[in-house]
Formats: C-alpha cells, sequence, structure tokens
C-alpha cells in the first residue's frame, strides 16, 4: 500500500468496523445489577444517598427531609487500550493480521464495564459505601423505632467464593456506574503531527473513555462468602425484606437477582430452578429470584 492520508484513512475506517464488530458482539449484565449515571464533572458528590423518601400525614408544615447528609462521591478516571501498527507491514499490505486485534479491543471495551462493575461488587467487604463503612458489613447504622441507633448486617460472612442477592427493582440500583465520556476509537497517524509516527515509524490506534463505578444502597444487596445453601439463601432474602429506614419504617426491598460466579453456578441452579430438591420434596424456593451467572466475579 502507498502511504498517504488517503490510504490510511480507508485503514482507520477499516480498522474501525472491526472495532465496532467486537463491541457490538459483547452483551454487558452490568446493567443489571448497576445503574447508569452520566457524569458532567470530574467528581459526582451523591450526598442525597442513604435518604429514602417517605409519605406522612400533611399535618401542619412540610416535613422537609435533608439531602445534604452523608458525603459520599464518586471521581472518574480515564482509561485506554492501544495498538501500534508498523508502517513496514502497512506499506506491505499485511495490515490485515491486526485486524483481529482491533476486534478484540472493541470486545474489552464493551466488557469492560462487567469488569469494573462486578470486580466492585467483589470488593464490597474492603471498600465503603455512604455510611463510611464496607459495602458489605455488620454494623450499618440505623434508628430503631424509639429513635435508638442500632447496627444492621447485609453480609452473611464467610471465606469462599462470593455471592450476592440483589434488589435491582428500584430507580437507583445496588452499584452505580458513572459515565463522563464514552470510550471511543481514535488514531495518530500523520507523521507531520505525531512525534510517535515520526520517531517510531508505527501508525497508533486506540480507545479511551472516562468512567468509574460506586455503590448504591446498602440496604438493597446481600454478600456472602458462605456456602451458597438453600438455609443461607433463605437467610440472606429474609434478612433483606426485614430491612427498615430509621424509626423502623419497612423500606418493601425485594430480592430479585442471585448473582454468582462459575463456583456457585450449580448451587445457584439446584437452589432457584429445580423442580424438587435433593429429598425429592417440591422446591418451594423454585423460581423465586433470577438468578445471573459471570465469570468476572472469579
Amino acid at each position: 500500500m502507498i502511504i498517504n492520508q488517503g490510504n490510511l484513512q480507508i485503514l482507520f475506517t477499516g480498522y474501525r468496523a472491526n472495532f465496532q464488530a467486537g463491541f457490538s458482539g459483547v452483551t454487558p449484565t452490568w446493567s443489571q445489577i448497576a445503574t447508569e449515571v452520566p457524569s458532567t464533572t470530574k467528581t459526582e458528590k451523591y450526598g442525597w444517598l442513604g435518604q429514602w423518601p417517605r409519605i406522612r400525614e400533611w399535618v401542619g408544615d412540610r416535613a422537609v427531609q435533608s439531602i445534604g447528609a452523608h458525603d459520599y462521591s464518586i471521581s472518574n478516571k480515564a482509561f485506554e487500550s492501544t495498538v501500534a501498527v508498523p508502517r513496514d507491514d502497512i506499506e506491505d499490505d499485511t495490515f490485515g493480521v491486526f485486524a483481529p486485534l482491533m476486534t478484540e479491543m472493541g470486545r474489552s471495551v464493551a466488557a469492560f464495564p462487567d469488569e469494573l462493575v462486578f470486580d466492585l461488587a467483589r470488593k464490597g467487604w474492603a471498600e465503603h459505601g455512604y455510611d463510611k463503612v464496607p459495602f458489605f458489613a455488620a454494623n450499618h447504622k440505623v434508628l430503631d423505632d424509639k429513635g435508638k441507633e442500632k447496627e444492621v448486617s447485609n453480609t452473611g460472612g464467610g471465606a469462599g467464593a462470593p455471592w450476592f442477592l440483589l434488589d435491582t427493582s428500584r430507580a437507583l440500583k445496588p452499584f452505580i456506574f458513572q459515565k463522563r465520556r464514552a470510550f471511543d476509537f481514535v488514531t495518530k497517524d500523520n507523521p507531520k503531527t505525531s512525534d510517535h509516527v515520526f520517531n517510531r515509524n508505527e501508525y497508533v490506534y486506540g480507545s479511551e473513555g472516562r468512567c468509574n463505578v460506586g455503590f448504591g444502597f446498602w440496604q438493597m444487596a446481600f454478600g456472602s462468602k458462605q456456602a451458597l445453601t438453600k438455609a443461607n439463601f433463605r437467610a440472606a432474602r429474609t434478612a433483606m425484606m426485614k430491612n427498615t429506614g430509621d424509626y423502623g419504617r419497612p423500606l418493601g426491598i425485594m430480592p430479585g437477582l442471585l448473582v454468582v460466579g462459575p463456583s456457585n453456578g450449580d448451587a445457584a441452579r439446584d437452589i432457584i430452578l429445580a423442580e424438587r430438591d435433593a429429598a425429592g420434596a417440591t422446591n418451594t424456593d423454585r423460581n423465586l429470584v433470577k438468578i445471573l451467572e459471570t465469570p468476572w466475579l472469579e
């Protein structure tokens, strides 16, 4: 191929098509457990987390609920993936060997939110949510019906492969995917303006974007590293449904999604999908929740 800007533009168009094919070939699952929140600045503040709006009888003045009680924020991060194509390969018409690499880059970009969101879920026992304790913890603070502070747990403990029971029916899911700038496909292929092309004799193609992830309401998630058994599943579901807001107000939590990695996939299907249990009795937990099995948890 003769190296000129016209042919380089044709090459870029082809690589971009490869990238898009890889991107379109992925069906992400992160949106099942996380809400996408658009971002317009470097850091977004979520001071309203922890406030559960409630309806009350209107007697006297309105009771205004403050939304500045917590100082929780998510700062965007920049991410990139870059590939260099030697000029000699383009000149010798062997640039096609890089097409699968561009396709894989597109696939990686499409799957990247999954990687971020499920990795955050795995780290939920160490990283803090809006209330300054780990997202999965036994010491979340709530006021009881007499206004006295008590501790509430949303974790089963354990040390095995993690599994999660979630209520994803609300406007804000248990996790947040914050998007500042969508990933795009870009190039540096002009020797007159690119030092890399001039110095390395390579044309650079890549993708870049800005985003990050964070935690929503801990009350809508239960994380466990215990064995995934019928008893532990039922205990987690009961604990979530008993969650209350301040002063003992029921929150109406209804867990509907069981998230597991490969190690717990069979156990999840036995509990949720089997018509009968190991003893031959009717499985009363059948189809009680949906199952999301993902390789990103392990």
